[in-house]
């Protein structure tokens, strides 16, 4: 929501009228100098819509205020150029009102397009977060990156690496969402009130990482060229895509990291397949070039990768993750009920990768129980699970 500087205004001001934390207010407003408001300038509120309302007979600020519950304070900034004691019907003055709803319906099919109108639509609501495009997929779709709060110490959540594993990014656009709102209404997550977690962390989240095989798995082959002929050649003429993992190339994207990948190579899949396939080489694949490009930038302290199933949570490879490692897995587990594992015959991954090149605790978080995709009707109890180790990366 977006409000007009008034002769002494300040953002401290804004803050208490509209009852947002003064700093999503600064961080809102990057170009703005918070010590030198210019009288007409406009600002941008965090955390609000606005709603248009007509003027009916018999209006008054403070009537429209009882009756669409909201503070008369806030209605009268908000139509500080209307003359409240010259209220004419028809008139429209636009009410300022508080979002305390999800805008992430993630207990559906959940698309690339879904999860792109869902973050367009927070970046509006909640501004002071941030989405840079990490690269790309190979049929050309932006992979964004969204980034939350200003801390020092820097983590990472992943999710979506395998195609038929979607349910992972509702997953951690509903925790997103939740996060968004319990910021700006100052509201406890599980008791947590989370504005101090807002200043002590800089949370990056990949909700999406593989899109192409998201949305193969979710709508069946694109009608681009050579796309289309080629997933069906790899699924045998099938088109139920169910069971692919994939990114449209038919490469196995957590199989594409140089951390004993050439062991994957010699056992798994030796051409483009609906799963396990690890390439001719690793990184090869954009998306996980692009995942390894982010991570190098950044220089997270730790890195979850969320996948499902099995209800664990893999944490060591080799023996070259730190010993602070267990003591975050242990916190994960017993916030969530998944039960950690230290080693799995497997290698290549984005957390193998992870661990080995920074020598710093990474995860790989397996939601739910079953056979992939999982059913939406799981969704509730996945998130509730989840929910414990999301916000256990923000404050361990």
């Amino acid at each position: 929501m977006r409000i007009q500087i008034f002769s002494g205004d300040t953002l401290w001001l804004f803050s208490q009228i509209f009852n947002v934390p003064l700093r999503l207010i600064i961080d809102s407003n990057p170009n703005v100098n918070p010590n030198s408001l210019m009288v007409g300038q406009t600002i941008r509120i965090p955390g609000y819509v606005e709603e248009r309302y007509v003027i009916r007979p018999g209006d008054t600020l403070w009537r429209i205020s009882q009756r669409q519950n909201i503070p008369l304070t806030r209605i009268q900034y908000k139509n500080r150029q209307i003359n409240p004691y010259q209220l004419r019907p028809g008139q429209v003055i636009l009410l300022p009102r508080k979002v305390i709803w999800r805008v992430v319906q993630g207990k559906q099919a959940y698309s690339y397009e879904d999860m792109m109108n869902d973050l367009n639509e927070l970046r509006t609501i909640y501004p002071f977060i941030r989405t840079n495009t990490i690269g790309q997929s190979v049929m050309g779709k932006s992979i964004p990156e969204v980034t939350v709060g200003t801390g020092v110490k820097r983590v990472h959540a992943n999710a979506s690496f395998h195609a038929n594993e979607w349910i992972t990014t509702p997953i951690m656009m509903t925790f997103l969402n939740d996060y968004l709102i319990a910021l700006t209404n100052n509201q406890p997550i599980r008791g947590l009130y989370v504005n101090p977690f807002y200043e002590q962390t800089f949370l990056s989240l990949v909700p999406m990482v593989n899109p192409d095989g998201v949305n193969l798995v979710q709508q069946g082959p694109p009608q681009e060229q050579p796309y289309r002929d080629l997933v069906l050649q790899i699924n045998n003429g099938n088109t139920n895509f169910s069971n692919w993992k994939a990114n449209i190339r038919g490469v196995d994207l957590n199989n594409q990291y140089p951390a004993r990948w050439e062991i994957e190579k010699e056992r798994k899949e030796q051409e483009p397949a609906p799963r396990d396939y690890p390439g001719e080489a690793p990184l090869t694949e954009p998306e996980a070039i692009a995942m390894a490009e982010l991570t190098r930038r950044r220089d997270f302290r730790r890195a979850l990768a969320f996948h499902t199933q099995g209800e664990v949570i893999f944490w060591g490879f080799l023996g070259l993750e730190p010993p602070e490692s267990e003591t975050i897995v242990n916190e994960f587990a017993r916030v969530s009920g998944y039960r950690p594992i230290q080693y799995v015959d497997s290698y290549a991954g984005y957390k193998d990768w992870f661990i080995q090149e920074w020598r710093r605790p990474g995860f790989t978080v397996e939601l739910g129980r079953g056979i992939n995709p999982l059913p939406l009707t799981q969704f509730n109890e996945i998130y509730e699970e989840s929910l414990g180790i999301f916000l256990a990366n923000l404050y361990l």
